[in-house]
């Protein structure tokens, strides 16, 4: 009795599969003269089904690439445990590599990363596998500068995506960006915003352009409700006042969104505790 019990559980515990990763692929990019480098993770049926599935973008940090969430994310792993128990469908998660680009064009047009995700990367990605290329099945999220670059690509771009989660991200508000370290500016920002900038000079027509608060107060309601938001920051992360102006903007504005602020910092072990909400959050979406 005990052995046939056995042979009737082994189907349900094998059909619990992983996922399909490929890591650091690569698609040619005119925009920006290279080649860029990208991971995917493909549902464990990709190769046996002739199924076209939703997407996630998923963005990473400063500091990092098409690896980070993988490596340091544990996205595989999380994604396989979420979507075999149910919580979230099977989807293909896709993570580019953006250098230190923030995400958006830099100032002097010299590096065009946010028409390049929307113009090339995101076309040629949905045209090479079986996905379903539209806005109900498309989402965004990633982490700190991830976070910023999921927020400027569904504000700006709000026709191209249904849910957009931002974790930790590097949101801040004009006062702190006028009072930015020399320093810092010059590590991060320059090339993007503008050389020598100090105090005020920094709000510029490129800065006003892609601030997030900025995009949030001045944009068309219609258009900013279109997304579903899911923003979550750490009480102990130094970005936790721009996400909560971010909040508050959003408050303002009247744009639905949800908002969490959990036990935490800036940290890896903060984003891998979000990303099944994450994964949750924009399979909800899709099934909207």
């Amino acid at each position: 009795m005990k052995k046939l019990i056995i042979l009737l559980l082994f189907p349900l515990f094998s059909w619990a599969q992983s996922g399909i990763l490929k890591e650091s692929l690569s698609v040619k990019s005119q925009i920006l003269a290279k080649e860029v480098k990208y991971s995917i993770y493909l549902p464990s049926d990709y190769e046996s089904s002739n199924r076209s599935y939703p997407v996630l973008y998923l963005l990473h940090g400063y500091g990092d690439d098409e690896t980070g969430w993988t490596q340091f994310g544990s996205m595989q792993h999380i994604a396989d445990e979420t979507i075999n128990s149910g919580k979230a469908p099977q989807m293909i998660i896709v993570m580019p590599d953006a250098s230190a680009t923030w995400y958006l064009n830099s100032f002097d047009g010299k590096v065009r990363y946010e028409d390049f995700l929307v113009k090339e990367f995101i076309p040629q990605i949905e045209s090479t596998y079986r996905i379903r290329s539209k806005k109900e099945f498309r989402a965004v999220a990633g982490l700190s500068m991830g976070g910023f670059g999921t927020l400027l690509l569904a504000t700006k771009h709000p026709e191209m995506f249904s849910a957009a989660a931002p974790l930790s991200a590097s949101v801040s508000t004009d006062e702190e960006w006028t009072k930015m370290e020399d320093q810092m500016w010059n590590t991060r920002y320059n090339t993007l915003y503008g050389p020598n900038l100090k105090g005020k000079d920094r709000l510029n027509e490129h800065y006003n352009n892609n601030s997030i608060l900025k995009i949030v107060e001045k944009g068309n309601l219609k258009d900013l409700k279109s997304v579903r938001y899911y923003i979550d920051c750490g009480d102990d992360d130094h970005l936790i006042k721009g996400n909560m102006a971010l909040h508050a903007a959003m408050i303002d504005k009247g744009v639905p969104h949800e908002f969490r602020v959990r036990d935490g910092g800036h940290t890896w072990i903060y984003w891998r505790t979000a990303l099944p909400e994450v994964l949750k959050f924009v399979g909800e979406s899709f099934h909207r």
